[in-house]
C-alpha cells in the first residue's frame, strides 16, 4: 500500500482544511448574530445558538479524529464532511433569511 506515507501529515492536512472551513462559517455566523439581535429576530437568534453547538460537535470530533485508528478514520472523516457541509448550507441559509428580514 503507497498510501501509508505518512498518516499524521494526512491528518493535520484535513484538519487543517476542516479548521478553516469551520473558522470561515463561525466569522459568518458571528456577523450574523450581530444582524439578527440588531433585528430583534429570536428566531434566528435561536438558530444561531443551535448552530454554534453544532460548530461545537464538529470541533470535538475532529479532535478525536487525531486518536482515531487507521480503519475509522475514513468513516470518521465521511461524518464530519457531511457535517461541515450540513453546518455550512445552515449559516447561508441563516444568511438569506437574514437579508429577507432586511428588505421587508
Amino acid at each position: 500500500m503507497s498510501t501509508e506515507s505518512n498518516p499524521s501529515a494526512t491528518l493535520k492536512a484535513y484538519h487543517d482544511k476542516i479548521s478553516a472551513q469551520i473558522n470561515e462559517a463561525k466569522t459568518r455566523l458571528g456577523q450574523l448574530e450581530a444582524k439578527a439581535k440588531e433585528q430583534n429576530a429570536q428566531a434566528e437568534v435561536t438558530v444561531i445558538n443551535r448552530l454554534k453547538t453544532t460548530k461545537e460537535d464538529i470541533d470535538r470530533k475532529l479532535q478525536n479524529l487525531k486518536t482515531t485508528n487507521e480503519a475509522q478514520a475514513a468513516q470518521a472523516k465521511a461524518d464530519i464532511d457531511a457535517n461541515v457541509a450540513k453546518f455550512k448550507a445552515s449559516v447561508d441559509e441563516l444568511a438569506t433569511k437574514l437579508k429577507m428580514h432586511v428588505t421587508k
